[in-house]
């Protein structure tokens, strides 16, 4: 996976935690489904960044190499 791909999925991610927030907060879901879903999105989160920094981590050994 490119580091764009995981900025996508991040986006994606936020989008729906924006969308499970608000169903939430206007009592219009379903608790036992939108929790979980929450805590999901969340390692999915913890997931992508940490792919990104290795990412990061990687480009930069090369770069180092490079010069």
């Amino acid at each position: 996976m490119s580091i764009s791909n995981n900025v996508s999925s991040l986006q994606s991610n936020q989008q729906f935690l924006n969308t499970t927030a608000n169903s939430i907060k206007n009592q219009s879901g379903d608790l036992s489904k939108d929790i979980p879903n929450l805590i999901i999105a969340e390692n999915t989160n913890a997931i992508d960044v940490t792919a990104i920094k290795t990412q990061d981590a990687m480009l930069g050994s090369l770069l180092d190499i490079k010069a």
